[in-house]
């Protein structure tokens, strides 16, 4: 049930995917992605959810997460973050890729690059038997060494008929401590990094953070589960990349 609710979120970002270029708004990708769960039989879950507007989570530029769909239309050289969950049959898949708007700034590029590597870093440390200190310092030491900050009031989760589920899963801690990993266990590991510093505001609404240096910042999410062996990715960020005509993913150690 899991893997299905999964699909069919990886299956969404894939046709925001095709849409995403200059003059696009975000409203647009917005709509795109709640049609296409809809029609394919799942729920919006974060449409409405504590008041929350949009299907997707919308994140350009300097927007860490939490982004409202707006009629912003997308320019060149911008990044834009889609934080999207579905819900199937009672059961929730999440993900979040960045975008590249047309050509960008080479900074910005390495940045999510790396960030996209720390996500599978903390994938391959999420193993049973080890905590979830051992997920967060993954990504973070690998952020860090190449000169990234790790926001720290917002986190990966557990996930399954709720889209938020104990535990929390930050992106920054230390090794062999917090909750320990077991198999059957499902969470959503979720890379927030920035290209200056780590800190961050929330705006007035409760809602949508930026970087308080107004530099990017990248975001991307896989939903996994613990086995008994190598952790199992169920989102996948294949639809993507097939939209886009990029290299299919690796799980990096």
């Amino acid at each position: 049930m899991m893997r299905r609710a999964c699909d069919l979120v990886s299956r969404t970002l894939g046709e925001v995917a095709k849409w995403v270029s200059p003059g696009v708004t975000t409203l647009r990708l917005d709509t795109i992605a709640r049609e296409f769960i809809l029609d394919n039989g799942g729920k919006p879950s974060c449409l409405g959810y504590h008041g929350f507007p949009g299907t997707l989570c919308i994140e350009v530029n300097e927007t860490v997460v939490h982004g409202f769909p707006s009629d912003y239309a997308l320019r060149e050289g911008d990044i834009v973050g889609t934080d999207c969950v579905a819900e199937l049959d009672g059961f929730c898949g999440d993900s979040c890729y960045t975008f590249a708007v047309g050509d960008i700034d080479p900074k910005t590029e390495a940045l999510l690059t790396v960030t996209k590597e720390s996500l599978y870093k903390g994938i391959a440390a999420a193993r049973a038997g080890r905590r979830i200190g051992d997920i967060a310092n993954a990504v973070q030491t690998y952020c860090e060494h190449h000169g990234y900050s790790v926001v720290r009031e917002m986190c990966g989760h557990g996930i399954g008929k709720s889209m938020h589920e104990d535990p929390e899963v930050p992106n920054y801690g230390r090794r062999g401590v917090g909750p320990l990993l077991k198999p059957g266990m499902c969470i959503a590991i979720e890379p927030m990094i920035n290209l200056g510093s780590k800190n961050i505001v929330i705006s007035g609404d409760g809602w949508q953070c930026r970087t308080k240096d107004r530099k990017p910042s990248a975001h991307f999410e896989h939903t996994i589960v613990i086995t008994e062996t190598e952790p199992e990715i169920m989102t996948t960020f294949r639809y993507i990349e097939e939209a886009l005509g990029i290299s299919s993913e690796t799980v990096k150690s």
